[in-house]
């Protein structure tokens, strides 16, 4: 997910307000701790997150963390952070680390009265009969990485003879696949943030794939999606899923952005996902949701980014 972090890196660094904050982008890749300083690279002293930029040594206040997959999403990055005591803006360990896996995640919340998608879990070296996917799961169903996101490597699943294949492209992508029953239905995401002052939940995005389902390409190509915000749905069920969206928050004690995925089906409200560290390009989500709330996003970011900072002095 390489590319999409980039641009989530463009797009939070133009949000952030430049007149209150000096900001920098930190890139992580293949071993690499560099930052980018027009143009100029300097690496990072992953001592204590710092780097020289030939004059003078710089030190961060705080790191707004939106690498998309490992190490920013599953929990590592946040716990070097942790370690060396550098503030962050988005959920903790175990908050990230849980969310990140698929299978855990919706099994836990399912204790709290949460509905979700029937599953089941192989790790690598595992197999599964393609008559006992259809007799636990069903037909049709998707097949996915357990952990990951992008909906990279995931695959719908409408024949018997599609499941095998469906196994071995999510595992070509990591070591653990789920499969999971399809749930027919009208798919939206909602966004939410909380300070010490308030909890925002932002307005409800409605998401028609013009796909078979909303894949990467979807996900990543506007002609490919229509994405509706506030979703075209009525007040009452659009109240109890904020509702949902902050007890889920709350539950899991996240902080920062998050955005969760849910599916509105005729028999309730379906958990897909929650994404700890969400799309933060100018026509992701979260922003279309944050302008049809009436706020801005510097703002928003100025909220997190100081919220994080006082978490720390607490």
């Amino acid at each position: 997910e390489w590319t999409v972090s980039m641009q989530s890196a463009q797009g939070v660094y133009s949000f952030i307000d430049s007149a209150r904050y000096n900001r920098f982008i930190a890139v992580i890749r293949n071993g690499a701790w560099e930052v980018d300083v027009d143009g100029k690279k300097f690496p990072i002293d992953k001592n204590d997150f710092s780097f020289h930029d030939g004059s003078r040594k710089i030190s961060f206040d705080c790191a707004y963390i939106t690498i998309h997959g490992t190490p920013g999403e599953n929990g590592l990055l946040q716990g070097y952070f942790d370690m060396i005591g550098i503030p962050y803006t988005c959920c903790g360990v175990l908050a990230a680390a849980l969310t990140f896996n698929k299978f855990t995640c919706n099994h836990y919340l399912k204790a709290y009265g949460i509905k979700t998608a029937e599953s089941l879990l192989l790790r690598k070296g595992q197999q599964i009969s393609n008559t006992d996917v259809i007799e636990k799961i069903g037909l049709p169903c998707f097949v996915k990485p357990n952990a990951g996101g992008s909906s990279l490597g995931a695959t719908k699943v409408t024949q018997e003879n599609e499941i095998q294949p469906a196994f071995a492209t999510a595992f070509a992508e990591g070591d653990e696949v789920i499969a999971e029953q399809f749930i027919a239905g009208t798919e939206v995401t909602c966004g939410c943030y909380q300070t010490a002052e308030r909890q925002v939940v932002f307005p409800i995005t409605e998401v028609i794939s013009k796909n078979d389902f909303f894949d990467y390409e979807a996900k990543y190509n506007a002609s490919k999606a229509e994405e509706i915000t506030p979703a075209r749905i009525p007040d009452e069920l659009a109240n109890r899923i904020q509702q949902i969206t902050q007890a889920i928050y709350n539950i899991l004690n996240c902080r920062g952005i998050i955005r969760i995925d849910y599916i509105l089906a005729e028999s309730g409200i379906f958990l897909l996902e929650v994404n700890t560290t969400p799309g933060m390009t100018a026509t992701s989500f979260i922003p279309q949701q944050v302008k049809a709330a009436g706020l801005s996003m510097k703002t928003v970011m100025t909220d997190v980014i100081e919220e994080s900072i006082h978490l720390k002095c607490r």
